[in-house]
């Protein structure tokens, strides 16, 4: 018999109080960013824990975050790479961005951290032209849902064979399995729920888990 738990606040809870494993300064940019008009952008806290452990998982060394805000899940990765190890980091808002610097430099992972601000489409187009391309071990894409295909199509040229891409937002707070519900970023997330499901390029899995977690690994 399949038998799914409920997430409800108490369950949530108890999942926070029996896995995560958090520091001071995570905690202080979680604070911070949820006094801001905007809060509702920050990943919660057990997903930033899984993007550190599957960075972890993968070995990575070099990843591409493409949407940062306040850089929570930027210092979750970069915790988890080696000294060495380097986070393309794209974003808009230099406002934001100089929330996450603060952050990052308490952590001692600022120098891991390459901020590309600008219109990301720019910046991807420029890293899939260099010889960067191929060379990523992780991307996660929490941007704007609208460009969330064109996000994909440029992750995949720029992970190397076995990296993984992490979508976002996926499940949309389950608008988009209520046919009810028709928006552009709502229809545009059902486009790349889609899309994933035939692309033979990868590797699949949609995880009911924040408001819905997919990974693509590239074969």
């Amino acid at each position: 018999m399949i038998h799914h738990v409920e997430l409800t606040q108490p369950v949530l809870q108890y999942v926070r109080d029996n896995s995560l494993r958090d520091n001071p300064i995570l905690r202080d940019l979680r604070e911070e960013t949820s006094r801001l008009p905007l809060r509702t952008m920050q990943v919660p806290p057990e997903q930033g824990q899984l993007l550190h452990l599957l960075t972890r998982l993968l070995g990575a060394r070099k990843t591409l975050e493409v949407g940062v805000f306040t850089g929570y899940s930027t210092l979750c990765t970069a915790l988890a790479l080696p000294a060495d190890g380097r986070v393309v980091a794209c974003d808009l808002s230099e406002e934001w961005i100089s929330v996450a610097r603060r952050y990052w430099k308490l952590a001692g992972v600022e120098e891991r951290i390459d901020v590309r601000l600008g219109d990301a489409h720019h910046t991807l187009e420029a890293l899939v032209s260099s010889p960067e391309r191929g060379t990523f071990d992780l991307a996660f894409i929490d941007a704007d849902k609208e460009s969330y295909e064109h996000y994909y199509e440029f992750a995949l040229r720029l992970l190397r064979p076995g990296g993984l891409v992490v979508l976002d937002n996926t499940l949309w707070s389950g608008k988009v399995a209520d046919p009810a519900v028709s928006d552009p970023e709502t229809d545009s997330l059902r486009r790349i729920n889609a899309k994933l499901l035939h692309d033979e390029r990868v590797d699949l899995s949609m995880l009911p888990f924040a408001d819905g977690l997919t990974l693509a690994r590239k074969r």
